[in-house]
Protein backbone atom coordinates (compact mmCIF):
# COMPACT_ATOMS: atom_id res chain seq x y z
CA UNK A 1 0.00 0.00 0.00
CA UNK A 2 1.32 3.56 -1.19
CA UNK A 3 -0.43 6.92 0.10
CA UNK A 4 0.81 9.39 -1.66
CA UNK A 5 -0.51 13.44 -2.71
CA UNK A 6 -0.54 13.62 -6.69
CA UNK A 7 1.24 15.92 -8.46
CA UNK A 8 -1.90 18.29 -9.71
CA UNK A 9 -1.01 17.05 -13.30
CA UNK A 10 -2.12 13.70 -12.22
CA UNK A 11 -5.68 14.89 -10.68
CA UNK A 12 -6.97 13.02 -13.95
CA UNK A 13 -5.94 9.91 -13.18
CA UNK A 14 -9.00 9.86 -10.36
CA UNK A 15 -11.56 10.50 -12.65
CA UNK A 16 -11.95 6.86 -13.40
CA UNK A 17 -12.44 6.68 -9.74
CA UNK A 18 -15.05 8.85 -9.11
CA UNK A 19 -16.98 7.44 -12.03
CA UNK A 20 -16.97 3.83 -10.67
CA UNK A 21 -17.90 5.12 -7.23
CA UNK A 22 -20.86 7.86 -7.96
CA UNK A 23 -22.34 7.11 -11.00
CA UNK A 24 -25.13 9.58 -10.57
CA UNK A 25 -22.82 12.42 -11.47
CA UNK A 26 -22.84 13.52 -15.17
CA UNK A 27 -20.59 13.76 -17.47
CA UNK A 28 -20.79 17.55 -18.11
CA UNK A 29 -20.59 17.84 -14.34
CA UNK A 30 -16.83 15.81 -14.19
CA UNK A 31 -15.50 18.06 -16.89
CA UNK A 32 -16.61 21.26 -15.11
CA UNK A 33 -15.04 19.73 -11.70
CA UNK A 34 -11.96 18.03 -13.11
CA UNK A 35 -11.23 21.38 -15.83
CA UNK A 36 -12.08 23.83 -12.77
CA UNK A 37 -12.05 22.12 -9.28
CA UNK A 38 -9.16 20.03 -9.91
CA UNK A 39 -6.99 22.92 -11.00
CA UNK A 40 -5.88 24.14 -7.59
CA UNK A 41 -7.27 21.37 -4.87
CA UNK A 42 -5.07 18.79 -3.23
CA UNK A 43 -5.61 14.97 -3.88
CA UNK A 44 -4.35 11.82 -1.79
CA UNK A 45 -4.76 8.33 -2.82
CA UNK A 46 -4.10 5.15 -1.93
CA UNK A 47 -1.85 2.81 -5.06
CA UNK A 48 -1.94 -1.21 -5.12
CA UNK A 49 0.02 -3.05 -7.51
CA UNK A 50 0.51 0.42 -9.52
CA UNK A 51 -2.98 1.57 -9.59
CA UNK A 52 -5.19 4.12 -7.64
CA UNK A 53 -7.50 2.00 -5.04
CA UNK A 54 -8.41 4.59 -3.21
CA UNK A 55 -8.78 9.02 -3.10
CA UNK A 56 -9.66 11.90 -0.84
CA UNK A 57 -9.78 15.42 -2.73
CA UNK A 58 -9.19 18.71 -0.59
CA UNK A 59 -11.35 21.38 -2.01
CA UNK A 60 -9.39 25.16 -0.77
CA UNK A 61 -11.47 27.59 0.50
CA UNK A 62 -11.57 30.31 2.67
CA UNK A 63 -13.40 30.49 5.64
CA UNK A 64 -14.59 33.54 8.05
CA UNK A 65 -14.89 32.57 11.92
CA UNK A 66 -16.11 35.90 13.42
CA UNK A 67 -13.76 38.78 11.96
CA UNK A 68 -11.19 36.84 10.90
CA UNK A 69 -10.36 34.95 7.45
CA UNK A 70 -8.80 31.42 7.49
CA UNK A 71 -7.58 29.07 5.11
CA UNK A 72 -9.55 25.57 5.30
CA UNK A 73 -10.55 22.43 2.91
CA UNK A 74 -13.91 20.83 2.13
CA UNK A 75 -13.43 17.30 2.41
CA UNK A 76 -14.60 15.58 -0.77
CA UNK A 77 -14.88 12.26 -3.28
CA UNK A 78 -13.96 9.66 -0.61
CA UNK A 79 -13.83 6.41 -2.79
CA UNK A 80 -12.47 3.18 -2.58
CA UNK A 81 -12.78 0.75 -5.31
CA UNK A 82 -15.34 -1.98 -3.95
CA UNK A 83 -13.19 -5.04 -4.14
CA UNK A 84 -10.40 -2.71 -1.79
CA UNK A 85 -12.98 -1.53 1.14
CA UNK A 86 -12.97 -2.65 4.20
CA UNK A 87 -8.72 -1.89 4.58
CA UNK A 88 -8.67 1.05 6.41
CA UNK A 89 -7.98 3.28 3.75
CA UNK A 90 -10.24 6.09 4.53
CA UNK A 91 -9.05 6.42 8.01
CA UNK A 92 -5.46 6.56 6.48
CA UNK A 93 -6.03 8.99 3.91
CA UNK A 94 -7.79 11.06 6.99
CA UNK A 95 -4.82 10.92 8.71
CA UNK A 96 -2.65 11.81 6.08
CA UNK A 97 -4.46 14.81 5.27
CA UNK A 98 -4.93 15.87 8.57
CA UNK A 99 -0.88 16.48 9.57
CA UNK A 100 -1.11 18.42 6.09
CA UNK A 101 -3.98 20.21 7.23
CA UNK A 102 -2.02 21.22 10.53
CA UNK A 103 1.27 21.99 8.71
CA UNK A 104 -1.55 24.68 7.39
CA UNK A 105 -2.94 25.67 10.75
CA UNK A 106 -6.15 25.01 9.35
CA UNK A 107 -8.18 25.45 12.54
CA UNK A 108 -10.74 23.01 10.90
CA UNK A 109 -12.11 21.35 8.06
CA UNK A 110 -15.27 20.17 7.16
CA UNK A 111 -17.45 17.69 4.51
CA UNK A 112 -21.23 16.82 3.71
CA UNK A 113 -21.65 12.72 4.77
CA UNK A 114 -22.78 10.33 3.22
CA UNK A 115 -23.58 8.86 6.66
CA UNK A 116 -22.92 10.58 9.99
CA UNK A 117 -21.51 7.01 11.73
CA UNK A 118 -18.74 7.12 8.72
CA UNK A 119 -16.91 10.15 10.32
CA UNK A 120 -18.14 10.49 13.48
CA UNK A 121 -14.96 8.07 14.77
CA UNK A 122 -12.51 10.48 13.50
CA UNK A 123 -13.80 12.89 15.67
CA UNK A 124 -16.34 14.81 12.97
CA UNK A 125 -19.92 16.41 14.21
CA UNK A 126 -22.29 18.41 13.06
CA UNK A 127 -22.19 21.93 12.54
CA UNK A 128 -24.39 23.13 10.08
CA UNK A 129 -28.32 22.23 10.32
CA UNK A 130 -29.62 23.58 6.77
CA UNK A 131 -33.29 24.96 5.89
CA UNK A 132 -35.01 22.99 3.54
CA UNK A 133 -38.19 24.25 1.75
CA UNK A 134 -40.51 23.14 -0.86
CA UNK A 135 -42.41 25.44 -3.37
CA UNK A 136 -45.03 23.95 -4.89
CA UNK A 137 -46.28 24.42 -8.72
CA UNK A 138 -48.06 27.76 -8.96
CA UNK A 139 -50.97 27.02 -11.28
CA UNK A 140 -50.67 31.01 -13.00
CA UNK A 141 -46.38 30.21 -13.65
CA UNK A 142 -47.36 29.11 -17.14
CA UNK A 143 -50.03 31.93 -17.63
CA UNK A 144 -47.26 34.60 -16.14
CA UNK A 145 -44.89 33.74 -18.90
CA UNK A 146 -46.81 33.83 -21.50
CA UNK A 147 -49.16 36.61 -20.98
CA UNK A 148 -48.89 40.14 -20.58
CA UNK A 149 -48.99 41.18 -16.29
CA UNK A 150 -50.77 44.08 -15.14
CA UNK A 151 -47.66 46.35 -15.27
CA UNK A 152 -46.39 44.99 -18.50
CA UNK A 153 -45.73 47.64 -20.90
CA UNK A 154 -48.51 47.51 -24.28
CA UNK A 155 -47.09 47.91 -27.83
CA UNK A 156 -47.20 52.05 -28.01
CA UNK A 157 -47.26 52.61 -24.21
CA UNK A 158 -44.82 54.10 -22.49
CA UNK A 159 -43.39 52.79 -19.56
CA UNK A 160 -44.32 54.71 -16.35
CA UNK A 161 -41.69 55.48 -13.61
CA UNK A 162 -43.60 52.71 -11.45
CA UNK A 163 -43.03 50.08 -14.07
CA UNK A 164 -39.08 51.40 -14.60
CA UNK A 165 -38.28 50.17 -11.46
CA UNK A 166 -39.63 46.69 -11.71
CA UNK A 167 -37.28 44.39 -11.12
CA UNK A 168 -36.04 42.22 -13.19
CA UNK A 169 -34.39 38.26 -13.17
CA UNK A 170 -31.57 37.64 -15.90
CA UNK A 171 -28.82 34.26 -15.49
CA UNK A 172 -25.69 35.45 -14.33
CA UNK A 173 -22.56 35.86 -16.35
CA UNK A 174 -18.72 34.96 -15.17
CA UNK A 175 -18.34 39.47 -15.30
CA UNK A 176 -21.45 39.77 -12.92
CA UNK A 177 -19.03 38.09 -10.34
CA UNK A 178 -17.45 41.05 -8.66
CA UNK A 179 -20.94 42.88 -8.21
CA UNK A 180 -22.63 39.58 -6.52
CA UNK A 181 -19.74 39.59 -3.88
CA UNK A 182 -20.24 43.28 -3.12
CA UNK A 183 -23.69 42.53 -2.94
CA UNK A 184 -23.41 39.70 0.12
CA UNK A 185 -20.49 41.82 1.51
CA UNK A 186 -22.74 44.77 1.97
CA UNK A 187 -26.02 43.03 3.44
CA UNK A 188 -24.87 39.63 4.81
CA UNK A 189 -21.52 39.40 5.90
CA UNK A 190 -22.24 40.77 9.41
CA UNK A 191 -25.28 37.95 9.82
CA UNK A 192 -23.40 34.50 10.15
CA UNK A 193 -20.28 33.73 12.17
CA UNK A 194 -19.00 30.88 10.12
CA UNK A 195 -19.03 30.55 6.23
CA UNK A 196 -16.96 30.78 3.16
CA UNK A 197 -15.86 33.93 2.32
CA UNK A 198 -17.98 34.67 -1.09
CA UNK A 199 -15.61 36.53 -3.54
CA UNK A 200 -15.40 37.23 -6.62
CA UNK A 201 -13.44 34.08 -7.55
CA UNK A 202 -16.16 32.12 -5.40
CA UNK A 203 -18.73 33.35 -7.41
CA UNK A 204 -17.40 32.93 -10.67
CA UNK A 205 -16.31 29.15 -9.52
CA UNK A 206 -20.88 28.94 -8.55
CA UNK A 207 -21.89 29.96 -11.82
CA UNK A 208 -19.60 27.12 -14.11
CA UNK A 209 -20.42 24.83 -11.35
CA UNK A 210 -24.49 25.27 -11.43
CA UNK A 211 -24.01 25.78 -15.66
CA UNK A 212 -22.55 22.09 -15.63
CA UNK A 213 -25.78 20.96 -13.54
CA UNK A 214 -28.06 22.72 -16.48
CA UNK A 215 -28.73 25.39 -14.27
CA UNK A 216 -27.32 29.02 -13.05
CA UNK A 217 -27.07 31.61 -10.98
CA UNK A 218 -30.47 33.77 -11.37
CA UNK A 219 -30.23 37.80 -10.20
CA UNK A 220 -32.69 39.96 -9.75
CA UNK A 221 -32.33 43.39 -10.27
CA UNK A 222 -34.22 46.90 -9.81
CA UNK A 223 -32.28 48.58 -12.36
CA UNK A 224 -28.49 48.22 -12.20
CA UNK A 225 -29.15 46.79 -8.35
CA UNK A 226 -28.98 43.06 -7.48
CA UNK A 227 -31.83 42.81 -4.62
CA UNK A 228 -31.47 39.19 -4.55
CA UNK A 229 -30.16 35.88 -6.06
CA UNK A 230 -29.99 32.13 -6.07
CA UNK A 231 -28.26 28.78 -7.69
CA UNK A 232 -30.58 26.48 -9.51
CA UNK A 233 -30.03 23.23 -11.02
CA UNK A 234 -31.86 22.10 -13.64
CA UNK A 235 -31.06 18.42 -13.75
CA UNK A 236 -34.71 16.38 -13.62
CA UNK A 237 -36.80 18.05 -10.89
CA UNK A 238 -35.65 21.67 -10.43
CA UNK A 239 -33.43 22.73 -7.17
CA UNK A 240 -32.78 26.03 -6.19
CA UNK A 241 -29.83 26.99 -3.41
CA UNK A 242 -28.79 29.97 -1.29
CA UNK A 243 -31.65 32.32 -1.86
CA UNK A 244 -30.51 35.75 -0.88
CA UNK A 245 -32.40 38.61 -0.97
CA UNK A 246 -33.31 42.10 0.75
CA UNK A 247 -36.32 42.72 2.71
CA UNK A 248 -39.26 43.27 0.23
CA UNK A 249 -37.92 41.26 -2.19
CA UNK A 250 -39.17 37.70 -1.05
CA UNK A 251 -42.03 37.06 -3.49
CA UNK A 252 -39.89 37.99 -6.31
CA UNK A 253 -37.58 35.47 -5.78
CA UNK A 254 -40.23 33.07 -4.64
CA UNK A 255 -42.24 33.76 -8.13
CA UNK A 256 -39.18 33.32 -10.06
CA UNK A 257 -38.22 29.90 -8.47
CA UNK A 258 -41.47 29.06 -9.82
CA UNK A 259 -41.23 30.13 -13.21
CA UNK A 260 -37.91 27.41 -13.53
CA UNK A 261 -40.44 24.69 -12.75
CA UNK A 262 -41.65 25.07 -16.18
CA UNK A 263 -43.79 21.56 -17.22
CA UNK A 264 -42.21 19.10 -14.52
CA UNK A 265 -45.23 19.83 -12.01
CA UNK A 266 -42.75 18.82 -9.18
CA UNK A 267 -42.05 21.08 -6.30
CA UNK A 268 -39.06 23.16 -6.10
CA UNK A 269 -36.62 21.98 -3.42
CA UNK A 270 -35.00 25.22 -1.92
CA UNK A 271 -31.69 24.39 0.24
CA UNK A 272 -30.83 26.67 2.73
CA UNK A 273 -34.46 28.43 2.49
CA UNK A 274 -35.64 31.06 3.88
CA UNK A 275 -38.34 31.50 6.52
CA UNK A 276 -41.65 31.75 4.55
CA UNK A 277 -40.49 28.80 2.76
CA UNK A 278 -39.11 26.96 5.19
CA UNK A 279 -40.37 22.86 6.01
CA UNK A 280 -37.61 21.19 8.15
CA UNK A 281 -33.96 21.32 9.37
CA UNK A 282 -31.20 18.65 7.99
CA UNK A 283 -28.27 18.61 9.24
CA UNK A 284 -25.66 18.84 6.21
CA UNK A 285 -21.98 19.88 7.16
CA UNK A 286 -19.82 17.90 9.65
CA UNK A 287 -16.51 19.55 10.73
CA UNK A 288 -13.47 18.34 12.39
CA UNK A 289 -11.07 20.83 14.49
CA UNK A 290 -7.38 20.66 13.05
CA UNK A 291 -5.13 23.03 14.19
CA UNK A 292 -6.51 23.62 17.75
CA UNK A 293 -4.70 26.66 18.91
CA UNK A 294 -5.43 28.32 15.62
CA UNK A 295 -9.25 27.38 16.43
CA UNK A 296 -9.34 28.67 19.73
CA UNK A 297 -7.49 32.26 19.17
CA UNK A 298 -10.36 32.85 16.20
CA UNK A 299 -13.09 32.64 19.25
CA UNK A 300 -14.04 36.05 21.38
CA UNK A 301 -16.34 36.88 24.31
CA UNK A 302 -18.02 39.65 24.98
CA UNK A 303 -15.92 43.16 25.80
CA UNK A 304 -17.23 43.23 29.31
CA UNK A 305 -16.16 40.18 30.23
CA UNK A 306 -12.76 38.71 31.71
CA UNK A 307 -11.91 35.52 31.45
CA UNK A 308 -9.17 32.63 32.34
CA UNK A 309 -9.47 28.88 32.23
CA UNK A 310 -7.17 26.04 31.18
CA UNK A 311 -8.11 22.46 30.27
CA UNK A 312 -6.26 19.85 28.82
CA UNK A 313 -7.40 18.12 25.51
CA UNK A 314 -7.62 14.64 24.13
CA UNK A 315 -7.16 14.23 20.01
CA UNK A 316 -5.76 10.78 18.93
CA UNK A 317 -5.68 11.45 15.53
CA UNK A 318 -4.01 15.28 15.77
CA UNK A 319 -2.04 14.58 18.51
CA UNK A 320 0.01 17.79 18.62
CA UNK A 321 -3.39 19.38 19.67
CA UNK A 322 -3.30 17.05 22.87
CA UNK A 323 -1.99 19.33 25.64
CA UNK A 324 -3.19 21.66 27.91
CA UNK A 325 -4.51 25.07 27.08
CA UNK A 326 -4.45 28.12 28.81
CA UNK A 327 -7.45 30.72 27.41
CA UNK A 328 -7.54 34.39 28.76
CA UNK A 329 -8.96 37.39 27.79
CA UNK A 330 -8.56 40.70 29.38
CA UNK A 331 -10.64 43.58 30.49
CA UNK A 332 -11.75 45.63 27.30
CA UNK A 333 -11.45 43.00 24.64
CA UNK A 334 -12.67 40.69 23.15
CA UNK A 335 -9.55 38.47 21.82
CA UNK A 336 -9.05 35.09 23.54
CA UNK A 337 -4.99 34.31 23.64
CA UNK A 338 -4.18 31.02 24.01
CA UNK A 339 -0.93 29.40 25.04
CA UNK A 340 -0.13 25.86 26.18
CA UNK A 341 0.60 25.68 30.36
CA UNK A 342 0.70 22.78 32.93
CA UNK A 343 -2.08 23.75 34.87
CA UNK A 344 -5.69 22.26 33.87
CA UNK A 345 -8.59 22.80 35.47
CA UNK A 346 -10.48 20.30 33.94
CA UNK A 347 -10.42 17.64 30.54
CA UNK A 348 -12.11 17.21 27.30
CA UNK A 349 -11.59 15.38 24.13
CA UNK A 350 -11.45 17.19 20.83
CA UNK A 351 -15.17 15.67 19.55
CA UNK A 352 -16.68 17.34 22.71
CA UNK A 353 -14.68 20.93 22.80
CA UNK A 354 -16.34 21.00 18.89
CA UNK A 355 -19.97 20.21 20.15
CA UNK A 356 -19.75 23.09 23.05
CA UNK A 357 -18.35 25.63 20.80
CA UNK A 358 -20.19 25.46 18.44
CA UNK A 359 -23.22 25.40 20.29
CA UNK A 360 -24.90 22.23 19.40
CA UNK A 361 -24.54 20.88 23.20
CA UNK A 362 -24.94 22.63 26.06
CA UNK A 363 -22.32 22.29 28.82
CA UNK A 364 -24.32 20.49 31.30
CA UNK A 365 -24.82 17.78 28.84
CA UNK A 366 -21.08 17.61 27.58
CA UNK A 367 -19.83 16.88 31.23
CA UNK A 368 -21.89 13.87 31.18
CA UNK A 369 -20.12 12.71 28.59
CA UNK A 370 -17.05 9.61 29.28
CA UNK A 371 -13.19 11.87 29.42
CA UNK A 372 -14.88 14.67 30.71
CA UNK A 373 -13.82 16.53 33.61
CA UNK A 374 -14.96 20.19 34.16
CA UNK A 375 -14.75 22.26 37.62
CA UNK A 376 -17.31 24.39 38.00
CA UNK A 377 -15.51 27.47 37.70
CA UNK A 378 -14.06 26.37 33.99
CA UNK A 379 -17.85 25.40 32.72
CA UNK A 380 -18.18 29.38 34.29
CA UNK A 381 -15.63 30.26 32.38
CA UNK A 382 -16.24 28.67 29.13
CA UNK A 383 -19.70 29.50 29.24
CA UNK A 384 -18.18 33.27 28.63
CA UNK A 385 -17.20 32.31 24.95
CA UNK A 386 -19.44 33.32 22.54
CA UNK A 387 -20.61 29.97 20.79
CA UNK A 388 -20.19 29.50 16.61
CA UNK A 389 -24.01 28.79 16.34
CA UNK A 390 -24.62 31.07 13.32
CA UNK A 391 -22.92 29.11 10.82
CA UNK A 392 -23.47 29.02 6.79
CA UNK A 393 -22.17 25.61 4.74
CA UNK A 394 -23.99 25.34 1.40
CA UNK A 395 -21.08 24.30 -0.58
CA UNK A 396 -21.94 21.24 -2.87
CA UNK A 397 -18.08 20.25 -4.04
Amino acid sequence: MIIRKLEQNDHGKTRELWEQVFPEDTKEFLDYYYFVKARDNQIYVIEEEGEIRSMLQLNPYEIRIENRVFPSFYIIAVATQKEYRGRGYMGALLRECMQEMYSKKVPFTFLMPAAEAIYLPYDFRYIYNQAVGKIEKDETAEKQKNILRENDVLPGEKRTDCQKEKPECTDAMLWDAEQMADFFKENFEGKWQVYAERSSEYYRTMILEQQSERGGVKLIKKGDTIVGMFAYAGEGAPEVREPLFLQGYEEEIVRQIRLLQKDSGKPVRVYAASPSVRTDFRPVIMARIICLKQFLSALTVPEEMEMACSFAVIDPLVTQNSRIWKLYSGPDEQEIHVCETEDSEGVLPVAELTDLLFGRTPIEEIEKRPDVILTEHLKEELEKIVKLERVFFNEIV
